[in-house]
């Protein structure tokens, strides 16, 4: 018994703000409505600088596009969350906050954004380029800073008030 070789080549295609293919669900047999699909730089081309758009749930999980451009304003957290870089350069400035300044709530889900300039012990930075995931711990300041060319942000945290959801304009219909 010999084993078949395989001729098909493949290319893998890194996308970008400024260069992606939107792609689609090609479904086998089923309607393809049965399914989200949605591009996180499509997303980003079309969103505010750091609107938080969901575009994956699972229950009270969400995946976050924001896109990079300028400084975003202060956000917390009561619980941890991760911010993966798709595209460009991306600063992220943290601070131990103040009691007075951290989330009341312990249980609240989402990002909220800090009254006033943020309290307490600088932590340092993070410079973050395709591809570099960050730590935001939980009951610290962050704040994204991008100087260049706007860049795309995944972001791994709870569904919140900040978090934006435009289903019917980011997922695929047919």
């Amino acid at each position: 018994m010999t084993a078949a070789k395989s001729t098909a080549t493949y290319k893998t295609r890194f996308g970008s703000l400024k260069h992606f293919e939107k792609g689609h669900v090609e479904p086998i047999d089923d309607d393809v409505r049965h399914y989200a699909f949605s591009n996180c730089f499509e997303i980003a081309s079309l969103s505010k600088p750091y609107e938080k758009v969901v575009f994956g749930q699972n229950q009270i999980y969400v995946l976050e596009t924001l896109r990079a451009e300028g400084a975003s304003p202060w956000y917390t957290c009561a619980h941890d969350e991760f911010a993966l870089v798709m595209d460009g350069d991306v600063e992220v400035h943290l601070v131990q906050l103040d009691e007075s300044q951290a989330v009341a709530d312990k249980d609240k889900n989402g990002a909220v954004l800090v009254k006033g300039e943020p309290r307490g012990k600088k932590m340092g930075w993070m410079k973050l380029s395709r591809g570099h995931q960050g730590l935001l711990p939980k009951n610290t300041a962050y704040q994204f800073r991008n100087a260049g060319e706007p860049g795309v942000i995944v972001l791994q945290s709870c569904k919140g008030d900040l978090s934006v959801e435009k289903w019917a304009d980011i997922c695929q219909a047919h």
